[in-house]
């Protein structure tokens, strides 16, 4: 066995629909958008990650830009294993191996994935040249990423909001206990986004653009404490056609965000409904954890705080809580060895 663990190395994955990190020795390694830009004449990828990321909505009829996950799961499996291989290659502590190395890995997955869905993601992981993988549900990985102790017999309530899906769940004695995972999360924002912009200035925005006003004055809610400035969004005009360029508040952000945000807020108040009483008191007293990019969204945490009677913390680096538990997860396998799905 000596000979084989010198020649085999560790990666943990969050395989995201908006971004995918990768930890190796302990070090976040890679940090890009999940997305990927195919030549559509030699059908070969022609950029991973960042690059592809600022190809997105500038491609004329031989690049075509794909974003391999949808709503959390694999929906371009050709793509996205050419992304994980370019990913992993670009390791640079494995550059510099003359051979591939056989890879360890722990690979985390929505909660609500289905049997063929999760074999997706390990074939994929298995093609290159993963030789044990394991796989950790989303949930479970963010709140050992956040530095909730899951093995005590103690209930904690993680809310990880990310790019395709919002994964909230109950966890205690190292299991999920009442889970619930919606479709509605960072990419659905950006989308509620285009839409006012189209129906309330008549600015038709790019998704790259939406992102942009996502961060940079997103809010859940109009009483923010501190106010962000306003931002200037360029777009097309859809009546003259000219382009053109108008001012927009975090408060009209707010507005648009609206429904989608009261539909997170529902699936959480469902999940608290059917959380057994016992642990129900311990979250009375734990709270709420948020983590995933989404939670950065300005008065988020008040919001569902004010909605749920109960205090709610955010975890440090939200963006990098799940890669960071599904580093730990993979560093102590054998004390997580019972959430890890082989």
């Amino acid at each position: 066995m000596g000979f084989l663990d010198f020649m085999t190395e560790d990666i943990a994955i969050d395989l995201g629909t908006a971004n995918t990190l990768i930890i190796h020795n302990d070090k976040v390694v890679i940090d890009s958008p999940s997305i990927v830009a195919r030549d559509r004449i030699s059908g070969k990828i022609i950029a991973v990650g960042k690059e592809a990321n600022m190809m997105q909505g500038k491609t004329h009829e031989n690049i075509k830009t794909i974003r391999p996950l949808k709503d959390g799961v694999i929906a371009d499996f050709d793509a996205s294993e050419q992304m994980i291989k370019m990913f992993i290659k670009s390791i640079p502590a494995l550059k510099k191996k003359w051979f591939t190395p056989a890879l360890r890995m722990v690979i985390c997955i929505p909660s609500g994935i289905t049997e063929v869905e999760m074999r997706a993601v390990k074939e994929s992981a298995e093609r290159v040249n993963g030789k044990e993988v394991y796989l950790i549900h989303e949930p479970m990985a963010a709140a050992i990423g956040i530095g909730v102790d899951i093995m005590q017999p103690k209930g904690n309530m993680i809310v990880d909001i990310g790019g395709g899906t919002t994964e909230i769940a109950v966890i205690a004695l190292g299991g999920i206990v009442c889970d619930k995972s919606v479709k509605i999360a960072g990419d659905v924002f950006t989308n509620d986004i285009i839409y006012y912009m189209r129906t309330q200035h008549n600015l038709f925005v790019g998704e790259t653009t939406a992102e942009k006003i996502k961060i940079q004055i997103g809010a859940a809610t109009e009483d923010l404490d501190s106010a962000p400035e306003d931002m200037s969004v360029q777009g097309r005009d859809l009546l003259s056609g000219k382009p053109k360029q108008v001012d927009v508040s975090f408060r009209e952000i707010a507005k648009a965000l609206d429904k989608s945000i009261q539909r997170i807020e529902d699936a959480v108040m469902e999940t608290l409904s059917q959380t057994p009483p016992e642990l129900a008191a311990d979250i009375y007293n734990t709270g709420i954890y948020l983590a995933g990019g989404g939670s950065m969204l300005r008065g988020l945490d008040k919001r569902i705080s004010l909605k749920t009677d109960l205090p709610v913390y955010i975890a440090e680096d939200p963006l990098r809580a799940v890669v960071r538990g599904t580093g730990i997860a993979l560093k102590n396998i054998n004390k997580y060895k019972s959430i890890l799905i082989k």
